[in-house]
């Protein structure tokens, strides 16, 4: 068989990836260095809008305590807890995770950690780099 009649008849094509779960669905990840458009995280981003719902709520006086709040929610106290942390997050990585920057690593379940209360601290713990804070 001559090579045109070969590649008439048979293609390959192998694109390295592998299937990770990220807020309950399944998504495509690339090997590192592969150029990949972002695609924004709507778990983390829901879970950033409540954070700083509910931070108004107790700030404005609605609601006295944590557990009032938590009960109202339907939810259990620790949940809210640990939620509310993402509302004392540096500016800039709550713009990176609207915007679909973040990093790959940087999940719900990792922000939900006990993280510092300084935005450059926050910033080196989550290994978050400058480069996927700035606008591409």
């Amino acid at each position: 068989m001559t090579r045109a009649a070969q590649s008439a008849t048979t293609l390959t094509v192998r694109v390295p990836f592998r299937l990770v779960k990220r807020g309950g669905r399944k998504e495509i990840q690339l090997p590192d260095g592969a150029p990949l458009r972002r695609t924004i995280d709507n778990t983390l981003i829901k879970a950033v809008a409540r954070a700083f719902r509910w931070k108004r709520l107790l700030e404005t006086g609605e609601f006295a305590t944590i557990a009032e709040l938590a009960e109202h929610e339907g939810i259990a106290a620790p949940y809210l807890t640990r939620t509310m942390r993402l509302a004392q997050l540096a500016p800039d990585v709550v713009e990176a995770i609207l915007d679909g920057r973040q990093p790959r690593h940087l999940t719900l379940e990792a922000l939900r950690q006990p993280l510092p209360e300084a935005w450059d601290a926050q910033k080196r713990m989550l290994a978050v780099d400058q480069g996927c804070l700035n606008p591409e």
